[in-house]
């Protein structure tokens, strides 16, 4: 059994990432750590575990989560480059649900996160953990940067396009939506009832920390110089992104829909739709699926990519998920075979 811990369990990827090992066949839970919440039951903060995860949570002791097999960091920024360097010299495997270890150059990564990054010697080693990319070198890693919730979705959507060659990547447009969950588990203004509810809204317009992660991917599929516009907004709701993306055809006569099919055929948790779909964020509620439908307007020369996510799920803990089954040589699938519940 892969012997985990899971440090910061208290938000919502924790308490989603909870559920999914908590029920996985060939892991099992050790630790599950909360400063705050020190001695008190899981169960007592996430109902939904009773029965399910009965341990306390403990301490985050270093010297403890070594011994563990892998340990998952799902911590605010700054917290997993922190105790990485000597969980991993101790022979544990790192999966950070973070940003701490997504982007390359620690120079950006500084300016758009206002810190120094603590473990530059580690962070060279780092796999960025998107699957459909780097499925052979998650395998080998020591250190996974799990994606963001968004770059998850923008460049799933995008990869197709921009491996193949028949997209301009000068001006590529990200417009993008997420559920209030997104935000995270602390309280804050935009995120209650009374703000978010019956309102809709764009943020980080000017610039969105993100902006770099996305980018960085997209470079990643041949193309140097990517010009991406990317506005998330926040609407009423608890889970889900759906990102629409716009890209200019180099060549207008491409079947795009081959080109996509024939990319993710392989894909367990890419699905892609038939010609003329609308993917909706409830179908994939609760489960690691991205579902992708592709439109050329009024068969023109603009590319119109749809793509849905769980921003929890394949945008967070489920994605994670995969790539500790990749890294322990399970079924990439495994307790990953979840169906959304509808309605």
């Amino acid at each position: 059994m892969i012997q985990v811990g899971l440090v910061g369990a208290t938000g919502y990827t924790g308490v989603e990432l909870l559920r999914l090992v908590s029920r996985h066949p060939a892991a099992r839970l050790s630790f599950v750590t909360s400063r705050a919440n020190a001695g008190s039951p899981v169960s007592r903060l996430f109902p939904n575990l009773r029965g399910v995860v009965d341990m306390p949570f403990t301490e985050p002791d270093p010297q403890v989560l070594g011994a563990c097999d892998v340990v998952f960091f799902a911590t605010p920024n700054g917290t997993a480059m922190a105790m990485a360097p000597e969980l991993l010299e101790q022979g544990a495997r790192v999966i950070d649900l973070g940003a701490d270890f997504r982007i390359r150059d620690l120079g950006v990564w500084a300016r758009w996160y206002g810190m120094d990054h603590a473990c530059p010697e580690v962070a060279s080693e780092a796999i960025y953990g998107l699957p459909e990319r780097n499925r052979e070198a998650i395998r080998q890693a020591r250190l996974v940067a799990n994606p963001g919730c968004y770059p998850t979705a923008v460049q799933l959507g995008f990869m197709p396009m921009l491996e193949a060659g028949v997209a301009e990547t000068g001006q590529l447009i990200a417009d993008a939506k997420s559920g209030a969950s997104g935000a995270g588990r602390q309280p804050k203004q935009h995120t209650l009832l009374c703000e978010a509810g019956e309102n809709f809204h764009a943020y980080g317009a000017s610039g969105h920390r993100h902006l770099p992660e996305i980018r960085q991917g997209l470079a990643a599929d041949g193309e140097a110089n990517v010009g991406l516009t990317f506005v998330p907004h926040l609407v009423p709701m608890v889970r889900g992104i759906h990102a629409t993306l716009y890209a200019r055809l180099r060549d207008p006569g491409v079947d795009l829909q081959s080109v996509y099919e024939e990319r993710f055929a392989d894909e367990p948790f890419v699905d892609v739709l038939p010609p003329g779909s609308q993917p909706e964020t409830r179908s994939v509620r609760g489960n690691n699926t991205c579902r992708i439908a592709v439109h050329r307007p009024e068969g023109g020369d603009m590319a119109l990519v749809l793509a849905v996510e769980d921003n929890l799920v394949k945008g967070a803990a489920g994605q994670a998920v995969q790539n500790m089954n990749l890294m322990f040589g399970c079924d990439e699938t495994l307790g990953l075979d979840l169906i959304s519940a509808l309605p």
